[in-house]
C-alpha cells in the first residue's frame, strides 16, 4: 500500500517516509513514541518536547526531526500507540450490550492510564490513526448488531465516547481524592445555610451521592445510554 500523502494525514498511517540521505536511522518511530508516552505518563504532555524526547532516546534534537516533522506528529503517534489494538470483546454469542460495556470500560482505562490522552486528543488537528479507528470499528460493529442503521450507529457511538470522555474529565478533577471530598464538604455547608434555595440539590447530597465512587456514576450513565439504544433499535425494527 502506498504511503498516505501528508496533508492532514496522521503520521501513524506512514505519511512521513524516513529520508534516504544521511546516517541510517537506529530507532523506529514506534520506539520513540513509546518513550514519549512514558515521559508524558510521568510528567504530563507539556514535558514532551522534541529536545526532551531526543535526550530520552539518546539522539540529538536534529536527529529526531528525521523521524518526526514536529511535536504534533509525535503526539499523533503517541495517541495511536497508547493502547493495544482492540481484541474481540467477548464471544459473538455474548449480547452486544455486554460486549459494548466491556469496550467502554477498556476505553476509559486508556484515559485513566494515560492522563495526557484527553488533552492530546482534544488538541489534535489530524485524522485518527489506524489503531484508533480499529477501536471505532469494533464499537460500530457491536452497535450494528443492535439493529440501528448506519447513521444511528454513529450517533450512538458519539454518545458513548462522549460519556467516556466526560467521565475521564471528572477523573482528572479528582472527585475521589481528598481535595474532591473537601469540595463536597464545603458545598454541603453552603447549601445547609440556604436550604430553601437549593432543596433538591441538598437532598441529593444528603443521600450520599457525592460521596460515592465516580465509577458508580460511569456505570449508571452507560446503562442509561445502552438502554436508550436498545429501545431505539426496538422501535426501528417494528
Amino acid at each position: 500500500m502506498p504511503p498516505v500523502k501528508r496533508s492532514r494525514a496522521n503520521v501513524a498511517w506512514g505519511g512521513k517516509p524516513l529520508p534516504s540521505r544521511g546516517p541510517k536511522p537506529t530507532l523506529s518511530t514506534d520506539q520513540i513514541a513509546r518513550s514519549a508516552i512514558r515521559l508524558a505518563d510521568a510528567e504530563g504532555l507539556a514535558a514532551v518536547t522534541m529536545q526532551r524526547v531526543a535526550r530520552e532516546v539518546g539522539v540529538t534534537t536534529m536527529a529526531l526531526y528525521r523521524y518526526f516533522s514536529g511535536k504534533a506528529d509525535l503526539v499523533a503517534l503517541m495517541i495511536d500507540s497508547a493502547s493495544d489494538s482492540p481484541l474481540q470483546f467477548g464471544k459473538p454469542s455474548v449480547p452486544w450490550r455486554t460486549r459494548l460495556k466491556q469496550w467502554a470500560g477498556r476505553c476509559l482505562a486508556i484515559y485513566r492510564n494515560h492522563p495526557w490522552f484527553l488533552e492530546a486528543t482534544s488538541a489534535r488537528t489530524t485524522v485518527m490513526g489506524p489503531n484508533e479507528l480499529s477501536w471505532m470499528e469494533a464499537a460500530l460493529a457491536m452497535l450494528a448488531e443492535s439493529g440501528l442503521g448506519p447513521k444511528e450507529q454513529h450517533h450512538a457511538f458519539l454518545a458513548i465516547i462522549g460519556h467516556v470522555r466526560g467521565h475521564a474529565t471528572f477523573q482528572q478533577i479528582g472527585t475521589d481524592t481528598r481535595a474532591g471530598k473537601d469540595w463536597a464538604g464545603e458545598l454541603t455547608r453552603l447549601l445547609q445555610s440556604e436550604p430553601d434555595r437549593y432543596p433538591i440539590l441538598l437532598d441529593v447530597i444528603r443521600s450520599g451521592a457525592f460521596s460515592q465512587k465516580i465509577d458508580d456514576a460511569f456505570e449508571f450513565g452507560l446503562d442509561c445510554i445502552l438502554d436508550g439504544i436498545r429501545a431505539r433499535a426496538s422501535r426501528r425494527s417494528r
